[in-house]
């Protein structure tokens, strides 16, 4: 793994030093054991909270959006939240770097939430638990094991260098979980 030169830590000063640290952290990644792991798990939540909620959608626009239109919308909506996410995730864990004192802090699990929500964009919404485990069992497995080109990421500099390896890691898990999920259709 590529070293990163270490960074000299500063006090939180105001508001948005907090809030960088706040959306770095989601207050989960202080736990003492796997913050890793958890940051993925809260991944799975905020995906099954999203499920949750194009379901309730839904059943509101039945009336008003044709199912072609209301499943353009939702990948438009679904996409642009999470570029949202991801450009604040790395401007969080980039002031973050700062406020932690290290390059990857193992505080940061910002980077795990992104990448665990672009492992479910290969798959559609409805897919079963059991897929939802793989996916989340394949991100944990691409992130920890870090092959090609992943590992060499981090060595970026701030939030992209915390944020890319994760979202490579993603991308890798995406796309196995699409082809597992795609032979289990035709099998």
């Amino acid at each position: 793994m590529p070293m990163k030169q270490p960074i000299q830590s500063r006090k939180p000063k105001g508001a948005i030093d907090y809030l960088a640290l706040g959306l770095t952290t989601f207050g989960v990644g202080y736990f003492p054991f796997a913050p890793g792991t958890i940051g993925s798990a809260l991944g799975v939540l905020i995906y099954l909270f999203a499920e949750w909620a194009e379901s309730a959608a839904r059943g509101f626009s039945v009336n008003q959006l044709s199912p072609e239109s209301f499943g353009a919308f939702k990948v438009a909506i679904n996409s642009a939240a999470l570029l949202i996410f991801c450009i604040v995730g790395i401007w969080a864990a980039g002031r973050s770097t700062e406020l932690l004192g290290d390059a990857d802090p193992s505080a940061a699990i910002v980077d795990e939430i992104i990448g665990q929500l672009i492992t479910f964009l290969f798959v559609p919404f409805s897919i079963s638990w059991e897929f939802i485990l793989v996916g989340f069992l394949l991100f944990r497995l691409f992130d920890i094991w870090k092959p090609y080109p992943i590992d060499s990421l981090q060595s970026l500099p701030g939030g992209i260098g915390v944020c890319a390896d994760d979202i490579l890691a993603g991308v890798y898990a995406g796309i196995s979980l699409a082809i597992i999920y795609a032979l289990f259709l035709v099998i």
